[in-house]
């Protein structure tokens, strides 16, 4: 298992939740809500500096079948984006039922679902993050696929 503070991402088309690994790589918590649009890079970055992040784990929206979803696209363009704005490597991971699942623990946990929107977000950064922090750890791979940004980006 590497070591080295990891931020999680759910991208979503109103909210980016993000959340951040131990310098261990053992556990996930969540840290923040960004807003989507203007900055919502530039914020990741500097989250990303001030933790000293040795890479950046993205959630990438796959239909339940596999297949890309309607936000499978937006996901990649994002991750394209962050891989292209710094010298982080990013990987984008299989986040199907990730906000599905945030959702249910923060319902069993007696949270309004509509007045946690910002922290299912976070949750759901967290999920992601989590279980690509676990497949390394118990399989001994990394997780999901590197992001190459494209030249003249």
């Amino acid at each position: 298992m590497r070591t080295g503070v990891r931020l999680g991402i759910d991208v979503g088309k109103v909210r980016i939740g993000v959340a951040s690994s131990d310098p261990n790589g053992m556990i996930a918590t969540p840290v923040s809500t960004v807003p989507r649009g203007d900055g919502d890079i530039a914020a990741i970055m500097v989250e990303a500096s001030e933790r000293s992040v040795v890479e950046i784990v993205i959630g990438l929206p796959l239909a339940l079948s596999g297949g890309d979803s309607a936000s499978t696209q937006d996901a990649r363009d994002f991750a394209q984006r962050v891989a292209a704005a710094g010298d982080i490597p990013v990987r984008m991971v299989d986040e199907r039922l990730s906000t599905v699942s945030a959702t249910r623990a923060l319902r069993a946990s007696g949270r309004n679902s509509r007045t946690s929107r910002p922290v299912i977000d976070q949750v759901a950064a967290v999920i992601i993050l989590q279980h690509a922090l676990d497949a390394e750890r118990t399989g001994g791979r990394l997780p999901g696929v590197v992001v190459v940004p494209h030249e003249g980006r």
